[in-house]
């Protein structure tokens, strides 16, 4: 990992991804914003259309300034400081609410439906790499304060569980805008157990706040990354929620009216 600048939380400069990232994906570059392009099928694709012209969208792209990727140490240590409410024996819950449900690029003992209070879901993280660029940032998913989020817990056995939280840490950490937690999660068959899950940072640049629909619009419309585009992302969020029996009605109307 040679250059350590402009990128942000959940964009890696490692084969491990942000969340939302599938594994082996490839660069691809970015298209002019304002653009819809649409597929045969009339569908919005998330590329933009050669030769379209792009329309103005004030406040986009964001000024988010230069950042750093942390250092390893600096990455253990978040790691270690976490971990020291684990009592390094009993297996450890992992909330997922994002990519890591289709993608949790770990091995899992128990994936169970769960829900954890006190936070919720949504587009609050500016992305520069794998799903944007710097000069046409994207947007990943993050837990943000209020009301509640539906999930997946999946269970990691404690043996041999830290070589797989330091590329979890790599994935998710790499600029440190998230605040790890260890939250009370609700399962569907009615357990209760404390689930480590990455809350969002309101102190970070990187941090969208509550964005207009013109500017989700433009973002799905133009922001692409080396892993895909946003749109592809958020599709694949709602696909998998709904698949697993628990969708995000307020993420598909926004879906709806957006793309």
């Amino acid at each position: 990992m040679n250059d350590k600048r402009a990128n942000d939380s959940g964009d890696v400069s490692e084969p491990l991804v942000e969340s939302g990232a599938p594994s082996g994906g490839a660069p691809s570059g970015g298209a002019p914003c304002g653009e819809t392009p649409f597929s045969a099928g009339g569908k919005p694709s998330g590329r933009a259309s050669p030769g379209s012209t792009a329309l103005p969208c004030p406040g986009y792209p964001p000024s988010l300034g230069e950042s750093r990727l942390l250092t390893e140490d600096e990455l253990r240590a978040s790691l270690d400081c976490t971990l020291q409410q684990w009592d390094g024996t009993s297996d450890i819950w992992l909330f997922g609410y994002g990519s890591l449900i289709w993608n949790p690029g770990l091995p899992t003992v128990e994936n169970v439906r769960s829900r954890v209070h006190g936070y919720h879901r949504g587009l609050y993280l500016w992305s520069r790499v794998n799903r944007g660029t710097p000069e046409q940032p994207g947007l990943v998913l993050a837990l943000d304060r209020g009301g509640s989020c539906a999930g997946v817990a999946f269970r990691l056995a404690a043996d041999g569980v830290m070589p797989h939280l330091e590329a979890l840490w790599r994935r998710e950490m790499p600029m440190g805008s998230y605040r790890p937690a260890w939250l009370p999660c609700a399962l569907a068959d009615g357990r209760r157990v404390a689930a480590l899950a990455f809350v969002m940072r309101r102190d970070v640049p990187t941090y969208t706040g509550k964005l207009d629909e013109n500017t989700v619009r433009t973002v799905f419309g133009c922001a692409e990354g080396r892993y895909g585009t946003t749109l592809d992302y958020v599709r694949r969020t709602v696909v998998a929620l709904r698949e697993s029996g628990m969708p995000d009605r307020a993420l598909e109307r926004l879906l709806a009216r957006c793309a």
